[in-house]
């Protein structure tokens, strides 16, 4: 005898294709837990099955040896139209199942046992069971067993649900994050080509490389689930990949980086200070085609209190009329970010090159990465 169809059968596919679980590969939490149930009722087949429109499919098994079956044979599809928790003592005397060839084999499916897998609203799913050849009981403690092992497994399908759907928030929030900062860096560009102010101009390239900085920290984030917590190491190797795109012919970038972690608001801030410095170093610090090396290192310091970062360059240094205290916008952009880490902005220039460091303490939700 075939089971009819549920009657809130539209809602309850839905349901059951919104976990995305049918046709995927076995996996051992699910087939642990059908190993333990049947260990525990000692049974030889126990099962996690799902009730398709058109067949029932098994996500894990054990002592049954398939996959999937046709509705027109499931005893479980009999099941999802009844109670939390069905037991058969001895299905040839149940009219579902005296005609199931399964069941009237020899040796038949004599026993079944087993509790649904519902939603929080209510839908059936499928079953987590067990089987026997032999009519029988459970005792009270096998009953619990099973229906205790079928939440579980619901726990399991609903956590990797809510994973997955959390997961392509994520994707459609990083998406847009990407496109928006990259259009702001595009209109900064712009902006910065029409304006003749020196102030205006000190302004939009602090923005700018802020953006920038902002946009490799939200990469590392997206690419680590590190939360607030930078890895400052490969943040800035993925920064120098990107910077050295724009090095001149013969001019190379040298990163010498300890294995430190900051926050991420830290993280942006060395970001900005290490963009404009390299940035500024290709533009300016080796003119007529002049070879050489700009060098970012990044220490631990204080015994992993405080983070030491040195930019240098072995170019031709500031001009002998720069003002190393207020001149430049690079510089003034050193000194906000300087600002910003609470710490001194430390400078030296020489006709063979340039240097400038920072030395600042890690902020207290990092210490402890």
């Amino acid at each position: 005898m075939e089971a009819g169809h549920h009657p809130r059968q539209g809602e309850r596919l839905s349901a059951l294709y919104s976990y995305e679980i049918l046709d995927t590969d076995r996996e051992k939490d699910f087939d642990d837990i059908v190993e333990l149930t049947a260990k525990l009722c000692d049974a030889p087949i126990s099962v996690v099955n799902f009730i398709d429109a058109e067949r029932q499919w098994f996500k894990a098994e054990t002592g049954l040896g398939t996959r999937e079956t046709p509705l027109a044979t499931s005893i479980c599809s009999h099941i999802i139209l009844e109670e939390e928790f069905v037991e058969i003592p001895d299905t040839l005397k149940d009219p579902r199942m005296v005609d199931n060839p399964l069941c009237c084999g020899d040796p038949g499916l004599r026993f079944y046992a087993g509790a649904l897998l519902k939603t929080e609203d209510g839908l059936p799913l499928g079953t987590l069971c067990v089987l026997d050849t032999r009519p029988r009981t459970l005792t009270p403690l096998q009953r619990d067993t099973i229906r205790v092992l079928a939440r579980q497994v619901m726990v399991q399908l609903d956590m990797r649900k809510a994973l997955a759907s959390a997961s392509a928030l994520r994707q459609e929030v990083d998406h847009r994050v990407k496109n928006s900062l990259h259009a702001l860096s595009a209109l900064i560009r712009v902006l910065k080509r029409r304006t003749t102010s020196e102030e205006t101009q000190v302004a939009l390239t602090t923005i700018h490389s802020r953006i920038e900085a902002v946009a490799a920290v939200h990469a590392e984030l997206h690419r680590t689930d590190a939360g607030p917590v930078i890895d400052l190491e490969r943040y800035a190797r993925n920064l120098g990949q990107h910077l050295l795109a724009l090095a001149p012919q013969d001019v190379t970038l040298d990163l010498s980086l300890d294995a430190v972690k900051v926050s991420s608001r830290q993280a942006v801030a060395v970001g900005t200070l290490v963009n404009e410095f390299v940035a500024n170093s290709f533009k300016h610090a080796f003119p007529g085609e002049r070879a050489g090396t700009v060098r970012i290192e990044i220490r631990d310091a204080d015994e992993g209190r405080a983070v030491r970062l040195t930019c240098r360059d072995d170019g031709v240094g500031l001009p002998a009329a720069s003002e190393t205290t207020t001149g430049g916008i690079g510089i003034k952009i050193a000194q906000v970010i300087c600002s910003e880490l609470q710490c001194e902005l430390n400078m030296n220039s020489t006709p063979s090159g340039l240097a400038v460091w920072v030395e600042f303490r890690k902020e207290h939700q990092s210490l402890g990465a």
